[in-house]
């Protein structure tokens, strides 16, 4: 008896405290202030030039709840949460339905959210999921459902989330699928703008109809089951044939998505900025974006590979003085994939990294004619190990090569002799420290670049050595505010010279020999197919694996990065490098055009002499080139006051 006079006080205890908390929680939900749910979760993005390029929320395609289709309206209620209109915000029967399908199939898919959590998930720039981040959802879907009606909760709701294609609230949907107001879509349109957020670029009926149209299915196939619809309206609406507009205004560029997904990324690191979009009550971006760079590039892009496929791209621009990413493009289309490979994927760089090579080299007493000889090499690596490297289409020299040469032809022989002869921790140790975050291993292979890497954080060693051994950090905000134009972050310039200016320059002068003809040997300079396209003098490289091509080019004013492969990492045929090298050079001509072109002053304590590019000799000058050196490391033959010049620009 006792016992159940315990269990009866307990239950009665906690209750009784369960109540008060609730009611606690219900005071001070109702004093504190009403968050303003048409501009708490607004971003707006700012080019270099303060020019509006992206905007998820505004208030002219803001529409009230009477002026949106009911058919949209009862489609998202069905289909999202049906006891929308009877829950405080949880759907307490549902959360424990999908706990349990979770537990009897083990994985944790099962969605339990209402309309009033997801809406709440908007205005958060991040996706984590700590259990601090979900018990402030919770409270805040608590304070939205005391402050605000059912009807502005979803009308809230309808007005902000992502319609896919950069669509952020169904008027701009509605425009954009169907050249419409909302107020105007049909049952079988409404349906199927209903069921895009989802997966706003899975369900995309523009470019992934048959997903779209499964997706179509299930929300009217909900519309029925709750009431709002009958099956012959189900089946009219299912079996109607519908004709998608997909247009976007003239001046709309579409991969500048993938800048502004990179600038939320730069965003979620910056310590002062709140996440919570309530705390600001939104914000203003102020970016380094170049709305004309970013709208050439699409278009060079589009242009060189309109028939190849699901080939995929990521390039970027990069201005070497500041650091500043002034153009951003992570894959062919972002309508149809978001993925951004700029930003989120690592591949293999190939040859890419034999700059950081031979800098090494030049940093460690070797010099642009110091010799190695090509030929087929099966290196001992110890532990009764080997390492056989070939060269592209197993081509060698066969003979004594310059790095020079080595440079401007790829000779992986010459790039793996010269990794062991300086010892395999001096290219880790220098390709830190000239800005690379990402772990580098100390093994033979690293002189071919078979680590993977990010592109930007890639981008940051060149962007090095095009600041004349400077480093500074990548960067894409300038400012942010709030909506009053309080600023509430400030980008702060900050630099390091990590390199000897002299051995820059040096390795700059070898890398404009990618695409010059002199170098012609055993095989071609790897950049000599886009020379005929370039006007200006270039530092440049590129780099190839069985699944990566990549391209990178330079001079004091701009830095080009492309890269080529699959998402899936499968082999890309030799066609496919021609790519590349051809968007490097468009873009970097574009981007410069109407500049004149610039290069770097030979620093002091630098000389020139002619050499026989190939072999270093200074008496067989068959083939000659102007090669830089260390005073008092250069052969004999030496020009004194060699004018800045020190050859054709573009040879």
């Amino acid at each position: 008896m006792r016992k159940l006079y315990f269990i009866w006080k307990m239950f009665c205890f906690l209750f009784i405290s369960g109540l008060i908390l609730l009611m606690g929680f219900y005071l001070y939900a109702y004093i504190t202030p009403k968050m303003d749910i048409h501009n708490s979760n607004r971003v707006v993005m700012f080019d270099k030039d303060d020019e509006v390029f992206y905007e998820n929320t505004n208030n002219t395609s803001w529409v009230n709840l009477e002026d949106i289709s009911k058919y949209a309206i009862d489609g998202i209620v069905a289909t999202e949460d049906k006891n929308f209109y009877s829950h405080n915000g949880f759907d307490f029967l549902r959360i424990v339905k999908a706990l349990a399908a979770d537990f009897k199939s083990g994985e944790f898919n099962q969605g339990a959210s209402t309309i009033s959590q997801q809406y709440i998930k908007n205005l958060f720039l991040t996706f984590d999921k700590t259990w601090e981040r979900k018990i402030e959802e919770a409270y805040l879907t608590f304070e939205l459902e005391v402050h605000y009606s059912k009807d502005e909760i979803l009308e809230g709701y309808l007005n902000s989330i992502n319609y896919g294609a950069g669509n952020y609230g169904i008027q701009n949907a509605s425009l954009y699928y169907f050249n419409k107001d909302a107020k105007d879509l049909s049952l079988a349109e409404a349906s199927m703008i209903v069921g895009i957020p989802k997966n706003p670029t899975y369900y995309n009926p523009v470019y992934y109809f048959d997903n779209a149209k499964k997706r179509q299915k299930v929300v009217l196939e909900s519309m029925v089951n709750n009431g709002y619809i009958s099956k012959e309206e189900m089946e009219s609406a299912y079996n109607t044939e519908l004709s998608f507009y997909g247009v976007k205004p003239n001046n709309y560029i579409v991969s500048s998505l993938y800048y502004k997904d990179a600038v939320i990324e730069e965003l979620n690191n910056i310590s002062s900025i709140p996440k919570s979009l309530i705390e600001t009550g939104g914000l203003k971006i102020y970016t380094n974006l170049d709305s004309v760079a970013q709208r050439k590039l699409e278009g060079i892009i589009k242009e060189e590979m309109s028939d190849t496929g699901d080939l995929q791209v990521g390039a970027l621009i990069r201005e070497p003085k500041t650091g500043n990413i002034v153009a951003l493009i992570g894959g062919k289309n972002y309508n149809e994939s978001q993925y951004n490979r700029v930003t989120m994927a690592k591949r293999q760089v190939g040859s890419t990294f034999k700059p950081i090579l031979y800098y090494a080299a030049l940093e460690n007493g070797m010099t642009s004619s110091s010799t190695f000889m090509s030929e087929a090499t099966t290196f001992s690596i110890g532990n009764d190990e080997t390492y056989s490297p070939t060269n592209f289409a197993s081509k060698y020299a066969n003979k004594e090569i310059t790095m020079a040469d080595a440079l401007a032809l790829s000779d992986n022989i010459y790039a793996v002799k010269t990794h062991l002869f300086l010892g395999t921790s001096v290219l880790k140790e220098t390709g830190n420290r000239m800005g690379i975050k990402t772990s580098l291993p100390n093994n033979v292979s690293l002189a071919l670049g078979t680590t993977e890497i990010g592109m930007i954080d890639f981008s940051n060693a060149f962007a090095t050595l095009a600041n004349n051994g400077i480093k500074n950090e990548p960067r894409l905000i300038r400012k942010v505010t709030d909506l009053d134009d309080n600023v509430i972050y400030e980008a702060s310039y900050e630099e390091e010279q990590v390199l000897d200016t002299r051995y820059t320059f040096i390795l700059n002068e070898m890398m404009s020999n990618t695409y010059n003809y002199d170098y012609i040997d055993y095989a071609s300079p790897t950049l000599l197919t886009v020379s005929g396209l370039l006007t200006k003098k270039y530092g440049a490289k590129s780099g190839t694996t069985s699944s990566d091509y990549w391209v990178v080019g330079y001079n004091p004013d701009a830095l080009v990065m492309v890269w080529n492969g699959f998402d899936d990492n499968r082999d890309v045929d030799s066609v496919s490098s021609k790519i590349p090298k051809k968007i490097w050079a468009r873009t970097i001509e574009s981007y410069l055009e109407g500049k004149e072109g610039s290069w770097y002053d030979i620093p002091k304590g630098v000389t020139a002499t002619f050499v026989n590019p190939i072999s270093g000799s200074t008496s067989d000058l068959s083939v000659k080139d102007t090669l830089f050196y260390i005073k008092g490391t250069e052969p004999s033959y030496v020009i004194e006051d060699m004018p800045i010049i020190g050859k054709e620009e573009n040879s």
